[in-house]
């Protein structure tokens, strides 16, 4: 089963059994054609609706479309999702900003980044050489670099902070 928030409003359920569809709880017919990449036609419950698909972010299950001509903002969640929650390991706490720690012992190569430097999501923060490798450890989230607390050439043992953010 498949909850999905449609403009930030309360949950849908949604869940296949067969070829039907089973939204929050009752068994509706439809028929999904795709016309080309991104666009569509859906029959549902004998209504025609010309669905195109603007933005789909798979990893977080973000999704938005235009149905008809209206906007829709779509977010989906399974089980697991609602048990990640449930345990306080969702997306939402993955993306809170907390300080670069070193996920193995290992040589610093390079920091591309200086103190105060505000960073987005996904910019390199270190390069730490761990058996040989060199490993490119990025930002998980914007934030500003408050400290650096390594230099180049220096070792660096597991769980260490490299970096302070904020």
């Amino acid at each position: 089963m498949i909850k999905a928030q449609v403009n930030g409003s309360a949950d849908v359920q949604v869940e296949m059994k067969g070829a039907d569809m089973v939204i929050n709880g009752e068994t509706v017919s439809f028929d999904l054609k795709q016309l080309h990449p991104g666009s569509y036609h859906l029959l549902l419950h004998g209504v025609s609706y010309q669905v195109e698909v603007l933005q789909s972010d798979r990893a977080e299950k973000k999704h938005l479309i235009r149905l008809n001509g209206k906007l829709i903002d779509i977010q989906l969640r399974d089980r697991y999702d609602d048990l990640l929650r449930e345990l306080g390991m969702d997306a939402a706490t993955a993306n809170r900003v907390g300080d670069l720690r070193a996920p193995m012992p290992g040589l610093v190569v390079e920091v591309p980044v200086s103190e105060g430097q505000k960073v987005s999501k996904g910019d390199t923060l270190v390069i730490l050489e761990a058996m040989k490798m060199e490993n490119t450890l990025k930002a998980t989230a914007d934030a500003t670099v408050k400290k650096i607390a390594v230099k180049k050439g220096q070792a660096v043992e597991k769980n260490e902070v490299l970096i302070f953010l904020a």
